[in-house]
């Protein structure tokens, strides 16, 4: 019985230990979720100026023409993944993976991979990788997000793929991160189509701005911009969905951590209480003999 008690509080003192570290984690998670959140909101207006501007140069001129927007008959995919450096972040990593197997059932793909563990999953499948240069989604910076839209642009003009895609976590809410693939190249007529109806005052305007060298020049020289902006508002949002998801997951580890060492206290108040008694017993049943 004593042997079984003690093993007992040392498993109790081992929860305890592993509760104090989720505890850490999770306030940690939420701290840089707040910040990864104001990064992520912040990044929103270029790109939705940079957009209208691409809208307007498509829209403003009949005769428009660029390698970005054709739509050719490559099947060649390259699929920019954003995924996280580390684990304990509930099924993020997972979540992400599923979604890219069946997002990309029965294509022609190559990946170029953003965060530790989408360099691993894509290595052990075997899955041709662009790159590998940047392979920590915590050290993306809004530079290297513009080296790599001119390189994958580079690399759409060569005709290397036909189809660019962005695949990252979305952020929803606190509980709520769903895995979402988003066209980047060729640009659709959807993404150069005005997000509100124009009146026609404006378009008579719009054809007075006149374009140096021409509107064609400017349209491919701000697509790479463009694309660099999708790609730093995706990682911003992927990392602020990774924390949210780190969060809630060390959460929960809590939660469970409390439950089990109320189980144990418990059992272990009963184990000493029934070991007091039958010493208690053995004591009045020594008295009473002759």
């Amino acid at each position: 019985m004593a042997a079984n008690m003690k093993a007992v509080k040392l498993r109790i003192k081992s929860v305890q230990s592993t509760m104090q570290i989720t505890k850490a984690m999770q306030l940690v998670a939420a701290s840089k979720l707040r910040r990864a959140k104001e990064k992520a909101d912040l990044s929103k207006p270029y790109l939705e100026i940079l957009r209208k501007t691409l809208t307007d140069i498509a829209q403003g001129n009949t005769e428009f023409h660029s390698p970005y927007t054709r739509a050719d008959d490559n099947d060649k995919w390259l699929y920019i993944v954003i995924a996280g450096d580390r684990g304990l972040a509930g099924g993020y990593n997972a979540n992400l993976f599923k979604f890219m197997e069946s997002e990309t059932r029965g294509r022609d793909i190559s990946v170029l991979p953003i965060g530790k563990k989408s360099v691993e999953y894509f290595k052990q499948r075997k899955v041709p990788i662009f790159t590998e240069d940047y392979a920590e989604v915590a050290k993306i910076t809004i530079s290297e997000c513009f080296e790599i839209g001119r390189r994958i642009c580079e690399a759409y003009r060569e005709g290397k793929y036909g189809h660019i895609y962005l695949c990252y976590t979305n952020f929803v809410s606190m509980l709520t991160q769903t895995p979402e693939a988003s066209s980047m190249l060729p640009l659709s007529d959807f993404e150069l189509s005005d997000p509100e109806p124009e009146t026609q005052e404006k378009g008579k305007a719009r054809e007075l701005i006149l374009y140096e060298p021409d509107s064609e020049k400017v349209f491919d020289t701000i697509v790479p911009e463009y694309l660099a902006g999708l790609l730093y508002s995706g990682v911003n949002v992927s990392v602020a969905s990774e924390l949210a998801a780190r969060r809630t997951a060390m959460e929960a580890a809590t939660d469970n951590a409390e439950e089990m060492i109320e189980t144990l206290s418990l059992y272990y108040n009963r184990a000493r209480q029934a070991s007091i008694t039958q010493e208690i017993t053995e004591i009045v049943a020594g008295a009473e003999e002759p």
